[in-house]
């Protein structure tokens, strides 16, 4: 035999041994990395929150409330931590929400007013105002077709038939001339007939009367406007909510619309 095929076979042979060796040799353990340890939990207060939905006008009892475990850093100013009142729910029970809750929102005691032994209109009604009902059409007429809700803006327009403007311009026609006027602007809505919610985004005019929220001045206005004419409500836009207006035109006086025509004077 050659030496060179004697060569390529110990090759060969070498090759193969360590190719046995290689596969036989025990196996080294996978290097395991050490998971990093958690972040430690943000430090949590206790704070008061609904425990389930609360419409408008509820009396708050012990099912209406809980606690709720809170992170410190969105703790905002006004929400009521157990911490620094432990004896909150015996001091608020029984108090009647003047805004709708929903399950759980922190509570803010500016919502809330403790109404013993006063009914609900004058336990939500802000300090300094004056809750007003005025007749309206129960189908619509006088309320912007019925879709006017509890908490709504609107304006008050006043329709009465000027007596002298008649006979002067219609003799003995007995034809009559009216007017209207904007008695108020941007007032809200307080309730319609007995409903003071709105109802899933449906018109809720089933009573002939509306309930408004005037101030003193404004609530002498409409009492004595509705004497001598009929009262309408024109819905506003949500837009118009920051706009500034007068609230009563002119002053109390009126602007007086003619016949479509502005005419500009108060009477």
């Amino acid at each position: 035999m050659k030496n060179s095929r004697i060569a390529v076979l110990a090759l060969a042979v070498a090759a193969a041994g360590g190719a046995f060796v290689l596969a036989n040799s025990p196996k080294a353990d996978p290097v395991e990395v050490a998971p990093a340890p958690p972040p430690p939990p943000a430090p949590t207060a206790d704070v008061l929150v609904t425990a389930r939905d609360i419409p408008v006008g509820t009396v708050l009892g012990d099912g209406e409330l809980a606690w709720q475990a809170w992170p410190k850093t969105g703790i905002a100013p006004g929400m009521i931590v157990k911490a620094d009142n432990p004896t909150v729910l015996t001091d608020i029970k029984g108090s009647i929400a003047r805004a709708n809750f929903f399950q759980g929102e922190p509570i803010h005691r500016e919502k809330l007013i403790k109404g013993a032994g006063s009914g609900y209109m004058s336990a939500i009604l802000p300090s300094g105002k004056r809750a007003v009902a005025i007749n309206i059409d129960s189908q619509g007429a006088t309320s912007a077709g019925g879709f006017i809700k509890p908490n709504d803006r609107v304006d008050v327009i006043r329709t009465f038939q000027d007596e002298k403007a008649s006979q002067s311009a219609n003799g003995a026609s007995g034809a009559a001339s009216y007017l209207s006027e904007t008695l108020l602007r941007d007032v809200r809505v307080l309730a319609i007939g007995q409903n003071v919610q709105d109802s899933n985004g449906q018109p809720v005019v089933v009573g002939s009367n509306a309930t408004l929220e005037l101030d003193p001045q404004q609530a002498e206005t409409v009492v004595l406007a509705q004497r001598v004419g009929q009262l309408s409500l024109t819905l506003r836009s949500l837009l118009d909510a920051n706009k500034s207006e007068p609230a009563i035109v002119n002053g109390g006086g009126v602007a007086v619309v003619r016949f479509g025509f502005y005419d500009g004077g108060s009477r």
